[in-house]
């Protein structure tokens, strides 16, 4: 890290007389990089120079979050361990990021955007992107090695899982005091990087009187405002450190205006429109490469397109066959032939004494001789266990005494019936009404006990 010379510090006298240039961060909507489809994010978008110091910076001077041989780690080596160390980066991320540590970095950088809020969850990296819920970016001064940078919302994944061993079990802090407290009670690390920079952005609002002079908060380092890359990364490195390793501690990132006011970041220098131009400007190949990811994008997006219609005309035309094809097989049959079945009738059971006089023709036709029944008969237990295996309950049961085992079962039944009707503790008969001229039932004394007279032929509801 530079020193204190190298960041063209203001004098002491200059501090409180040059007024504060009108720039801010206003609101959540206005943080995020908006971009069209294809459309590249160059180096302004992106703050690279700021990135750039940031991960540069040779301060080792955190306590590490992962195992390590030193007692200390510089920011880079920080960040980019607490995201391999996530439970959420898959296997093959981790081994790119192995394979190439040019590649880590500059998933880090990315990770570090997603994780303040820069870039949100409907960006992708990948000109296959096929999802209309994203728009697909490529970032030139940030895709140099071949990796696949994935897309946003599988990074801010990761970032969500990038906890310390304890904070799996119990919640991460949540609060800058939370934060504060385990760094003074030297207990470190007091949380995971990542989630500190989750709940600097989160109370960008509130910790902004505390440590940035108005109208500048956490969130404004990474927008592209007039003030120099190398101080906003200087300021953000110094309130990493008075969080993580805590503001007891001497900070190695202090200057005279940080110390002669405890609890400020160090001084924001101002730039002019001339000195901006000088910062994160892309270069020639840099922009070819992002315009020839865009043709690519867009030659991707048109094949999609096309594939999309071919299949669309397709299903049509195989819709409209089906239409003027016959149709074959069995047909289901129609509400006309389903009555008919309906007409034939039903045998319904009477009781004795209930039971009107039938004439032999009715009952001849509807008597069955269970004696020339194929097959053995079944005694009522197997018949039961047979009903219980073999028969649907929600069926229609109207079919059901077309079965010669059930029409004995039946008669099996009327016989006991018979046999136990007045006798105790079966309750007594109903008694009939007196006999009339009118009355269309024959007195019971007519009636015989044969199985002829308990059945009989009820036409069914049409």
């Amino acid at each position: 890290m530079a020193s204190t010379s190298d960041y063209h510090l203001q004098p002491a006298t200059n501090w409180s007389t040059e007024p504060p240039p009108l720039v801010g961060y206003l609101s959540r909507k206005t943080l995020p990089i908006k971009r069209n489809d294809a459309e590249p994010l160059t180096r302004e978008d992106v703050q690279f120079d700021l990135l750039g110091h940031i991960f540069n910076d040779k301060h080792k001077v955190f306590t590490p979050q992962a195992p390590s041989e030193d007692p200390k780690v510089h920011f880079c080596d920080l960040y980019v361990n607490a995201l391999y160390m996530s439970h959420k980066c898959s296997k093959v991320l981790k081994d790119k990021m192995a394979e190439t540590p040019a590649f880590a970095v500059e998933l880090a950088k990315i990770s570090l955007l997603t994780n303040v809020g820069r870039i949100n969850t409907t960006m992708a990296f990948f000109p296959e992107m096929k999802t209309a819920l994203r728009t697909y970016h490529p970032v030139p001064s940030l895709q140099k090695t071949d990796g696949n940078a994935q897309d946003a919302p599988r990074i801010k994944n990761c970032l969500k899982a990038a906890l310390l061993p304890s904070e799996l079990k119990n919640m991460p802090p949540s609060t800058p005091e939370e934060i504060l407290q385990k760094s003074r009670a030297r207990e470190l690390p007091s949380t995971s990087v990542v989630n500190l920079i989750f709940v600097l952005a989160n109370h960008a609002g509130p910790l902004a009187s505390t440590h940035f002079d108005p109208p500048l908060n956490f969130l404004d380092l990474f927008l592209p405002i007039n003030i120099a890359s190398a101080d906003r990364a200087r300021a953000f490195l110094w309130l990493v450190f008075h969080y993580l390793e805590g503001p007891d501690q001497p900070n190695p990132y202090d200057d005279d205006y940080s110390r002669q006011n405890p609890g400020k970041v160090p001084w924001l220098r101002r730039l002019t429109e001339a000195e901006m131009a000088q910062e994160n400007i892309d270069s020639p190949d840099e922009i070819e490469w992002g315009k020839s990811m865009s043709a690519q994008r867009n030659l991707f997006l048109q094949r999609l397109v096309h594939s999309i219609e071919k299949e669309k005309k397709v299903k049509a035309a195989a819709s409209a066959s089906k239409l003027t094809e016959p149709t074959s097989g069995r047909s289901r049959p129609s509400r006309s032939q389903q009555e008919g079945t309906r007409d034939k009738p039903y045998i319904h059971y009477l009781p004795p004494d209930r039971a009107p006089q039938i004439t032999r023709s009715v009952s001849e036709d509807h008597r069955v001789n269970y004696s020339s029944s194929r097959g053995p008969h079944r005694s009522m237990l197997q018949h039961a266990w047979q009903v219980v295996t073999s028969t649907d309950p929600l069926a229609d049961s109207d079919e059901e005494l077309q079965d010669e085992h059930v029409r004995l079962d039946y008669s099996r039944r009327v016989d006991v019936i018979a046999r136990l009707r007045g006798r105790p503790p079966s309750p007594l008969p109903d008694l009939l009404p007196p006999a009339s001229s009118t009355s269309s039932y024959p007195p019971p004394s007519s009636i015989s006990d044969t199985r002829e007279h308990r059945w009989r032929t009820v036409e069914s509801w049409k």
